[in-house]
This record gives structure tokens, C-alpha cells and sequence, in this order.
């Protein structure tokens, strides 16, 4: 791998370990390691945007000479520097508890975008988020994973308002040199180069690598000389809507990134696909396997038997469906090498509903692969409807997708003193509550905190909210880059005693961003109440492709213009890793109404409860699991109508008026609206928990994992799970 080199200079060798800090996404869930960037200097940090490669790369020898003389910064140097190195090389952990024999056990991870920081914008939404909170809770827990990906070097989407309320993209190249990732290195010294095999016309990949603590990720580059434009484009932006880049992006992610773990000498058990864009690695393994002489049908079986599939899309329109012409641009020689004709080839892409339209990559992913499961219960039940004639000879209760339901890394999303508030008053009791903190028991002991603390805590997390958003729109302003009708939209005049509900997601119609102003006088009697106002905070993309998307965006922006809002609502533009933080951490209550059953599972409203934030949800994915009756609220019957947002819209308005506001404004004599914290309280201490990446990834491990070391048996087994 490569090292650091001279960009790095001028940071005396005492404190040489900044560096190496900076080279493991670590940092990004251990605050104290954060602050050791911060001390350096407080600026410096915040203009590098929080990114630690690019502030030491950019910071003058100055700062480190100062640092270096200051004992107390050296004394917490050696301590996080320590406390990193444990974590790195510790040879315990829960994993090694659980599993002691001994055996190899690696699992390879692909998935196609991982929300891991801002610095590294490889992510559109929730999938990504998920991903990154997979790695990084695997790294935690010890499970031996290697994980692979793409280095998207235009990532998704920058995106900026015009002053008419219409998104544009803006094009912002990464710069590797200045993000935490290194170039792979072959034995020359030169960046490491694969060419994907049996595939014409060749495409060529650079390998990266990024640390998330103890599990590498290597990601896949196409952007190299030795490729064509075409093919440089490949790994270019995030979900491209061009069908034949797409199948490209796939084709490298799954059989290009099967061939970089090879290149690399990485052996491993299993493999867990995260959707069904990876799902061509499946295909690779078998020809691997068909080249050392085995059977395809054989080869077929044992690939199957060591291979988990994650579905996350409720909806048939979100599964990648590919033209048999265009399949036959690129595979025609591969599927020979598969020891296999034309028509056995595709039948492993047809639906059996639906044999004509094309190569299903979900449809391969599930045939190839034995243990499936969907992300939440409700999406289970829908998952196993949605697939059921993939198995024609089951019945319903024996089809073979299960499901686990998604959840968060606690650390990476409760804002720090949060955490420490928590630890105030669990610790004497629980020392270890971090270290299992999806022990629902240890969660009580939150109604110890006073209320007066938490509620201050979280008023201060409300003005940092809005101290963020103001700022922001000043640095654009002094730029010059701002229309002077988009400052009151951007929520300029946003007030921190003021109830304010949060909105932040991708921009799909589904998604029903609008759906809250559908009575417009309504709502503007809500938002503008002389002693009880309600101030509403959006944020999020639409696809660059989906103009249906963009409209509501438009619309939502126009209406925030309106005077008769009285500037309280606000739009944040370029939604991302950091600004998501800010506002699960700052909100008081956080909206989400999509149309159901479409909601997956959803994990926003899980890092919102952690920060005692409280959800106004509909019921559909994971709140179904999480609402109580006493943690949010919660509307949406399951009758089937034509069309109900009317419906929907009346629900979320009557339980603002009725009981939120009220709720928020019923303070007592001291200040505290002591019922609206209980709520606070309830929300943390029955979701933490429960939707933590900690319990989700126990649940992938005792399920799947150890089961890909007893062969044919996990087929079976995994049938039976449900």
C-alpha cells in the first residue's frame, strides 16, 4: 500500500502519527481523535470542511511546532494515538468471543455507494449510509470483512438552487490527494492496475483503499490513461441514468472487483451483496470455479451456499433491468467461459413474470445466492410477495427471504454530548454500556438525566443548527454567489425557540416532500401562530435525472419565498454527511411521510431518536417496528386508497395541532416542557437500542456468516430461518 509522502513533510516526526490518524476513517466516530485536529487549529479545521488529510497537507509547519511544545496537547496525542492503536490491533473482541475456533472466516462486502464521511462522497442516500454503518460496526464487533466499491471522482451530486427554486448540478471533482484514501501499490511501486477479464470491449481499473478502522475497502477507478473516454467515465457519478454506463458500472463493480481481491491474494469465505448492482461478482466466482474444471451446476451450488443477498427496494422500478442486446454487447464472450450456452445465460436474469424484459440483476442476485433478506419486517412480508414465483413450489411462509432491519452506528450519528450527557449518569451504573449499547436494559437508566439537562443540551443543538445554516448563507453571500431572494429561503430568519420539524431525505415523488402543504391556509395558520409559530427545515436531492423530483423541490422552494411564511421555511442546500448531522442532532421533530408500503425500512428517523429528536411518522418501514405509543407520533391506516394524501395531509395536520404543539409549548415554571422531554427520553431509550448497527450486525452474523463454512447445508438452513 502506499505510504504518506512529501506532502507531509513539515509535521515533525513527534507528531507523525496525525498522519496515520488521518489515512483511518476511525477519526470520524472517535470525537477525541477529532479534537486532536481541531487543537491544532480551529480555523484551519474548519475550512478544510472537518477533513483531516487536507488540513495537515495545507497547514503551515507552524501549527505543529506550536502543538509540539504544548505538553498538554502532547499528553492527549499519546492517548488517542494509544487508544488507536489497541483498537487496531486488538485480538479480541465480540466476534472472537462468539466464534474462538479459530477458522478463517473473511467476508467480502460489495456494494455500490458507502455513506462513510463527507469527505469521501461516494453516496446518494440511505443505501450508502447503511453501507458505511455496516463497515464501520463490523470493524467495532472484530468480524473479519473486506469490502469493495467505487471511487466515484464526481461522486453524486453537488447540488445548487437557482433563485427560481430549479436544482443544477455542479461539477466538483475529487481530489484524491487531499481526501483519506490511498493508491493501491504493486510490487513496482506503481498504483495497481487490473484489467476485467473476458470482457470486450477491456476496461481497465486503478485500485484505492480506505481504512474504516480495521476492515479495508478497496474502490475501483477507471479514470486512467490506459482506458478510452468512454470507459474513463465509468467511474465517474454516482447512478447514472445512461442504461449502457450503468451495466459498465456493474460489470466492473462485480466481476472487476471479484478479479482486484485476487489481484490482492485476499481469500475469503463468503460474500454479501448489498443490492443487486454487485451481483455480476456471483457470476465471476462461478467462472473462476468452471476455469479450474468444475461443473457449472456445481460451480453454481457453491456459490450459492457461501453467498448473501440484501434487497432494499420495494418497488419493481428500482431493480436494474438490462436489454438482452445490450447484454450481448458485453458478454458474449463471457458466457462461454461460464461452460454455458446464450439461453442458459439469461434465463439466470429473467423473471419468471415478466421473461421478456430483460437481464434482472436482482433476479441473478437471488438465484446465485442462498440466504436473502429484505430490511425491515414489513419489507419482508412485501419482499417475499414481490419474489414468490422464484420459488413456484413453496408456499408463502418458505420462501426464502428474511429479514433484518436496518439500523445505525451509534457512535458515528449521537452527537458527542449527547453521548456524554448519557455517560454521565449510566456510567457509575453500567461502565461498559458503549460496548454493548444494544442492550435494551441498560436504556432505562436515561430517565435519570434531569430534564433540565437534556432540554438545554438540546436547545444548544437547535442554535448550532441554525448558527450552521446562517453561517453558510453568509460565506455564499460575501462570495457573491447569492441571489438576495434565496437568503429568507435559506433560512436566514430561522429561530431557535421556535418548534422546528425537520424534512431531509432524497427527493423522489414517493417520498411525498409536499404532501404538508397540501392545505396551504392550514398550514400557514401552523407556521405563523402568534404564540405557538412551527418552522419547517427541508433538505435533500432529487436525481439529476428525475425532473418529476426537481419540481417538487421547485415547488417546496417557491412557497418557502412567500411572505406570508414569514421566512420559516428554509431550504438547505447540498444536503450531505454533515449537514444530516447537524440536523438529526438539532431538530425537534423529524417528518417523514412516504407513501407506503415504498419505505424500505428508512434510517434517518433512527439517527434522529438517538439525539432524542422526535418522529412524526408514517407507518410504514422501520417505525412500524419502533413507534410505541408514547416515543413520536405515528398516522397512516393500512386501507387502500385511489389517492391518499388528502387523507394523510389531514392526519399530520391534526397531530400538529392537537398534540405536538401543544406538547412543545406546555412549559412548566421553570422553563422545561417536562412532557415533551419524557418523549425525548422514551424515543432515545426504546430506539437506541433496537436500531443500532450493533444488533443489526449480530443479527447478519448469527444468521449467515458462520453457516458459509458448512457448505450445502446453508441452503436448507437458510430456508428455514424464517
Amino acid at each position: 500500500m502506499s505510504g504518506p509522502d512529501n506532502r507531509f513533510t513539515h509535521i515533525p516526526p513527534r507528531l507523525s502519527g496525525l498522519v496515520e490518524l488521518a489515512y483511518n476513517l476511525w477519526w470520524s466516530w472517535h470525537p477525541e481523535a477529532r479534537v486532536l485536529f481541531k487543537q491544532l487549529n480551529q480555523v484551519a479545521w474548519k475550512t478544510s470542511v472537518h477533513n483531516p488529510v487536507r488540513m495537515l497537507r495545507d497547514a503551515p509547519v507552524e501549527f505543529f511546532d506550536t502543538a509540539e511544545k504544548n505538553a498538554e496537547y502532547l499528553r492527549r496525542y499519546e492517548i488517542v494515538m494509544n487508544r488507536f492503536r489497541r483498537y487496531m490491533n486488538a485480538r479480541t473482541g465480540w466476534f472472537r468471543e462468539q466464534y474462538p475456533e479459530g477458522r478463517t472466516l473473511t467476508i467480502a462486502y460489495f456494494s455500490a455507494e458507502y455513506g462513510l464521511h463527507h469527505s469521501l462522497p461516494m453516496y446518494a442516500g440511505g443505501l450508502g449510509f447503511l453501507a458505511g454503518d455496516f463497515l464501520k460496526e463490523c470493524s467495532d464487533l472484530g468480524v473479519p470483512l473486506v469490502a469493495v466499491g467505487f471511487m466515484y471522482s464526481e461522486g453524486y451530486l453537488h447540488q445548487h438552487i437557482r433563485a427560481d427554486g430549479w436544482q443544477e448540478g455542479i461539477r466538483e471533482t475529487l481530489d484524491r490527494d487531499a481526501a483519506p484514501v490511498k493508491r493501491v501499490l504493486n510490487e513496482s511501486g506503481e498504483q495497481l492496475v487490473i484489467r476485467v477479464p473476458y470482457i470486450e470491449p477491456p476496461i481497465s481499473v486503478a485500485v484505492w483503499k480506505v481504512d474504516v478502522g480495521r476492515v479495508p475497502l478497496y474502490l475501483l477507478d477507471t479514470d486512467i490513461p490506459l482506458n478510452d473516454p468512454a470507459s474513463r467515465r465509468i467511474s465517474s457519478n454516482l447512478y447514472t441514468s445512461d442504461r449502457e454506463e450503468r451495466l459498465k458500472q456493474e460489470i466492473v463493480l462485480g466481476i472487476g472487483g471479484r478479479k482486484v481481491l485476487h489481484s490482492l491474494g485476499i481469500l475469503y469465505s463468503a460474500v454479501h451483496l448489498n443490492e443487486g448492482h454487485p451481483a455480476f461478482a456471483l457470476l465471476e466466482r462461478i467462472r473462476e470455479r468452471v476455469e479450474r474444471g468444475i461443473p457449472f451446476g456445481e460451480a453454481l451450488c457453491q456459490v450459492q451456499v457461501t453467498s448473501v443477498f440484501t434487497t432494499h427496494t420495494p418497488v419493481a422500478a428500482g431493480h436494474d433491468v438490462f436489454p438482452e442486446e445490450l447484454m450481448d454487447r458485453y458478454f458474449s464472450t463471457y458466457y462461454p467461459a461460464l461452460g454455458i450456452d446464450r439461453e442458459t445465460f439469461f434465463r439466470l436474469g429473467a423473471h419468471p413474470d415478466f421473461p421478456g424484459e430483460g437481464f434482472n440483476m436482482t433476479v441473478l442476485a437471488m438465484r446465485l445466492s442462498a440466504c436473502h433478506n429484505a430490511v425491515s419486517r414489513r419489507h419482508g412480508e412485501l419482499a417475499r410477495q414481490m419474489w414468490r414465483n422464484l420459488w413456484k413450489d413453496l408456499p408463502y411462509d418458505r420462501i426464502p427471504i428474511d429479514a433484518i432491519t436496518n439500523g445505525v452506528h451509534l457512535p458515528s450519528w449521537m452527537n458527542p454530548r449527547i453521548e456524554d450527557l448519557i455517560d454521565t449518569y449510566v456510567y457509575p451504573v453500567t461502565p461498559n454500556w458503549q460496548q454493548e449499547h444494544d442492550d435494551e436494559t441498560i436504556w432505562d437508566l436515561i430517565d435519570e438525566i434531569p430534564d433540565e439537562k437534556l432540554w438545554d443540551l438540546h436547545f444548544d443543538l437547535k442554535i448550532k443548527l441554525i448558527n450552521r445554516i446562517r453561517e453558510r448563507k453568509r460565506i455564499q453571500w460575501a462570495k457573491g454567489q447569492e441571489d438576495p431572494r434565496t437568503l429568507v429561503t435559506g433560512g436566514l430568519l430561522l429561530n431557535p425557540s421556535t418548534l422546528t420539524i425537520g424534512f431531509a431525505r432524497r427527493f423522489a415523488t414517493y417520498k411525498r416532500a409536499g404532501l404538508i402543504f397540501s392545505d396551504m391556509d392550514r398550514l400557514r395558520r401552523l407556521v405563523t401562530d402568534r404564540w405557538r409559530p412551527v418552522q419547517i427545515v427541508f433538505a435533500g436531492k432529487a436525481h439529476p435525472s428525475d425532473d418529476d423530483g426537481k419540481r417538487v423541490l421547485q415547488q417546496i422552494y417557491q412557497i418557502a419565498q412567500l411572505p406570508v411564511f414569514e421566512g420559516r421555511i428554509a431550504f438547505v442546500e447540498d444536503y450531505s454527511e454533515q449537514s444530516a448531522q447537524y440536523l438529526v442532532h438539532g431538530v425537534d421533530v423529524w417528518l417523514n411521510n412516504p407513501l407506503p408500503p415504498m419505505e424500505a425500512s428508512g434510517t434517518s428517523g433512527m439517527k434522529a431518536a438517538l439525539n432524542g429528536v422526535i418522529n412524526l411518522s408514517i407507518l410504514d418501514g422501520w417505525w412500524l417496528e419502533g413507534y410505541n405509543g408514547r416515543n413520536g407520533w405515528a398516522f397512516g391506516s393500512d386501507s387502500a386508497v385511489d389517492n391518499r394524501d388528502e387523507e394523510d395531509a389531514r392526519a399530520i395536520y391534526n397531530l400538529l395541532e392537537n398534540e405536538v404543539v401543544p406538547l412543545y409549548y406546555s412549559s412548566a415554571l421553570d422553563g422545561i416542557p417536562h412532557g415533551w422531554v419524557s418523549m425525548m427520553k422514551e424515543s432515545i431509550k426504546s430506539n437506541a437500542p433496537r436500531f443500532s448497527a450493533r444488533r443489526m450486525v449480530k443479527e447478519y452474523v448469527s444468521r449467515y456468516y458462520p453457516e458459509m463454512m458448512s457448505g450445502a447445508d446453508v441452503a436448507y438452513s437458510c430456508v428455514l430461518k424464517r
